[in-house]
């Protein structure tokens, strides 16, 4: 096809006879031709979604999803969104003092492996400056206490709205979100969550798994919500480990897994593979 633009839909909506084929007479009336399909049913609730992969002759994505939408056969609860397909999420980053997932995400970032378009890091301290700077990526310190939290995350607020911040990605931000911010943020904010068999909350989590002899250390991807760390999960990974390995060994094994799901799940957000149904995700290959 000559003069054409590859394009991702993606549809969520009430589950009913004929939605595939609605989208699919939808698209040839477009000039359009499906590249790849992926879909899911899910009984308990009726819902269906669905991510299409198409080429058609270039025009406005938001005519298009207009128009698609106009030909299903369900009339409300509809999420269809149509984007060009090479287009990259505009995403904020945020840290602490832990560096190794913002490094991992910026070098897979510049070395073109996501399809987003990191804009700013944000930290509540200033030691990884020069790591943002690296990449040329402006930086932003929000120091945050009990006393300016509100101002904090208001001033957060204010850069995603300015920058047009479509992906919040928590790269071990080692601080709790107020409600608010979550609320606000809901469906778009990554965190990545160190899980274990037992799970170990608080300081030094490494050291406990240690010292209750883990067999399994892994690493949990998740969309934030105000109950924390439960929020839909997108990505999970374990590797085993056995008693000897001491406490930094289980970091350094930690480490690597926590940036292995996190860029995955980033990279499915940003691909839009992701539908979440209440407190589940269905996500794509």
């Amino acid at each position: 096809m000559s003069d054409t633009t590859a394009y991702l839909l993606t549809l969520a909506c009430p589950d009913a006879p004929g939605i595939v084929a609605a989208v699919a007479n939808g698209i040839a009336g477009l000039g359009g031709n499906i590249l790849s399909n992926a879909q899911f049913s899910e009984p308990s609730i009726e819902r269906f979604c669905m991510r299409m992969r198409y080429e058609a002759p270039t025009q406005e994505p938001d005519a298009m999803a207009a128009t698609l939408r106009d030909g299903l056969p369900v009339d409300d609860d509809i999420e269809l969104v149509v984007h060009e397909a090479d287009y990259r999420t505009p995403t904020l980053l945020m840290v602490s003092k832990y560096d190794h997932c913002l490094r991992d995400l910026l070098y897979r970032w510049h070395a073109g492996e996501l399809p987003v378009d990191i804009r700013m890091v944000v930290s509540n301290h200033w030691d990884l400056q020069e790591v943002a700077a690296n990449y040329h990526v402006p930086f932003v310190h929000i120091p945050v206490n009990r006393d300016t939290k509100a101002t904090a995350e208001a001033k957060l607020m204010e850069l995603v709205d300015e920058h047009d911040i479509e992906l919040v990605v928590l790269a071990r931000y080692m601080q709790i979100l107020s409600d608010d911010l979550c609320r606000q943020l809901e469906g778009r904010i990554i965190n990545i969550h160190h899980s274990f068999l037992p799970g170990f909350k608080g300081a030094r989590p490494y050291h406990q798994a240690w010292e209750r002899g883990v067999k399994v250390i892994g690493a949990t991807a998740h969309y934030v919500t105000a109950d924390l760390d439960e929020g839909p999960i997108i990505d999970q990974d374990v590797e085993r480990v056995t008693h000897a390995h001491t406490p930094d060994d289980l970091a350094v094994i930690g480490r690597d897994v926590e940036r292995i799901v996190l860029s995955r799940a980033v990279r499915a957000h940003a691909e839009r593979r992701i539908f979440r149904f209440a407190d589940r995700t269905v996500v794509f290959s």
